[in-house]
């Protein structure tokens, strides 16, 4: 069943201050009906990232509802993990609360860049750290960075995807190189690695694999997320599991029915796929690793 898409929701380009562009990392907050709260992430002046969010009716998705007036998460203190921005990634229910799991960055000292994750909680929509610290940062399972956590819990458990860091390209720039991996947690917060499973590029093009977005069905694992090369864009990826950790690559699976728009015919990185109100849904970031804004997409007959 190919995925038809519904049109471009949104672009950054200095509605706020600090909303000066980019629609980096979508993810879904289904509400009441067809209504959807779409948190994003924006760039200032300065390239600095803050989490927002916008609400529309899927059945009208270009018509924006409500747009935030403040960051609903800004950067860091200084020297804290994530004092050079802050980019959401996941939204998981925790009794009465919902839990947001989101990046931070900070500077890389002879890389561009260092990433880790972070929590937070949600106050209306606001969002709350729940420490100035990462709940998962760089160690002996991952050794560079870690970043795009996906966070579902089944039964007891909690089961987190993210991007574990591989290294960085031998010629310049440097281009980060990453994998998606797994790790488990009783509690959310606390989360062991599992170093006996990783999920593996393909093909000697795909040199990162990024924002896995995650629905466990009827007993199978079903992973959307992006891939790209050294010199190739973002496309998105499609692959299968019966246990969450091996994954049977069926790419063909994410094909779209229509041709892509202007803002995505470049790119369509950052997929999240959710459920509400009898269909499947797509949200994506487009060109420019969400410069050219983020759109909305179906799974046809869902």
């Amino acid at each position: 069943m190919p995925w038809r898409g519904l049109g471009h929701i949104f672009t950054a380009n200095g509605q706020r201050a600090w909303m000066q562009s980019h629609c980096s990392m979508p993810f879904a907050e289904p509400l009441a009906g067809t209504y959807c709260r779409i948190w994003f992430t924006a760039r200032n002046k300065n390239n600095h990232s803050h989490v927002a969010w916008l609400e529309i009716d899927l059945r009208e998705p270009g018509k924006i509802l409500a747009l935030s007036q403040h960051p609903a998460l800004a950067p860091g203190f200084p020297s804290t993990f994530d004092e050079l921005g802050v980019m959401g990634s996941w939204i998981v229910k925790k009794g009465t609360q919902n839990w947001h799991y989101y990046v931070g960055w900070s500077d890389g000292g002879a890389k561009p860049f260092h990433v880790a994750i972070g929590l937070a909680t949600q106050n209306g929509n606001q969002l709350c750290r729940l420490s100035s610290l990462p709940i998962l940062d760089r160690s002996a399972a991952d050794p560079y960075f870690v970043s795009t956590p996906c966070v579902i819990k089944i039964g007891a458990s909690w089961h987190l995807w993210y991007l574990s860091g591989t290294g960085w390209s031998t010629t310049p720039p440097a281009k980060a190189r990453y994998k998606i991996a797994h790790a488990t947690s009783k509690d959310g917060v606390i989360w062991n690695p599992d170093t006996n499973t990783r999920f593996e590029p393909t093909n000697e093009d795909e040199t990162a694999c990024a924002r896995p977005s995650v629905i466990f069905e009827k007993g199978v694992f079903h992973m959307w997320f992006s891939v790209r090369g050294d010199t190739s864009p973002y496309r998105l990826a499609y692959a299968e599991s019966s246990d969450g950790q091996q994954w049977s690559r069926k790419d063909n699976e994410v094909a779209f029915k229509n041709s892509p728009g202007k803002w995505e015919n470049e790119m369509r990185a950052y997929p999240h796929v959710f459920d509400q109100a009898g269909s499947r849904w797509m949200v994506t970031a487009g060109n420019g690793f969400g410069r050219g804004g983020m759109g909305l997409a179906i799974l046809e007959n869902s």
